[in-house]
């Protein structure tokens, strides 16, 4: 989810809360109940927000992929104002707002692994299409840094960057990661590092 300085909405909160605990216990493992005692309203009281849980999950979903392609433009955006940034800074700004979304908002990464398909065809294929956009504004950026790199190569470098940086729910255990500034470091290392070893750089 996007970043906020001001207070979240009680609509912001319901879905923060109806997202942990969808990717603590599953979508059928929650109440609409639960999800309100969460946030301090009845589970009825849920539904002066939204329809249901399935619209929640709707919401969360396409809501991520929304987030994600919007930050990413506004950050190429902001790039081709400075004018002549470099593609390298570039892609380190995409990477680092990956980042923050893989270590800030773990439960939908665990969300969208697991419910996913549980979306009606229309939002699954809002989902998709916002995640191809932005794979491939990804593979634009990683081609002008590596201009030699097969189109098809730097797509496949791009899916499996995600996957390592969306791995940060499967790292949760004590002592697992570096503190925050550490593992955001540490990722952003390694995603450079798979970029540059899939160009031979």
């Amino acid at each position: 989810m996007a970043t906020r300085t001001d207070a979240p909405t009680r609509r912001e909160q319901i879905l923060k809360e109806a997202a942990r605990l969808f990717a603590e216990r599953g979508f059928h493992g929650v109440g609409v109940d639960e999800i309100g005692a969460a946030v301090g309203i009845s589970g009825p009281g849920l539904y002066r927000h939204f329809a249901g849980k399935d619209a929640m999950l709707a919401e969360l979903l396409v809501g991520i992929s929304e987030s994600l392609l919007t930050g990413a433009k506004r950050r190429l955006a902001e790039a081709d104002g400075a004018g002549g940034v470099a593609p390298g800074a570039v892609l380190d700004s995409l990477i680092e707002g990956h980042i923050d979304f893989a270590l800030d908002d773990r439960p939908l990464i665990t969300l969208h692994d697991r419910e996913l398909d549980r979306l009606r065809d229309a939002d699954r294929k809002l989902v998709r299409q916002l995640q191809r956009q932005y794979v491939e504004l990804w593979v634009g950026v990683v081609r002008s840094l590596y201009p030699d790199l097969a189109e098809p190569t730097a797509r496949s470098a791009v899916h499996s960057v995600f996957g390592l940086l969306n791995s940060t729910p499967h790292l949760t255990r004590p002592g697992s990661l570096p503190d925050r500034a550490g593992t955001a470091e540490l990722l952003h290392r390694m995603a450079r590092g798979a970029f540059a070893a899939a160009a031979g750089a």
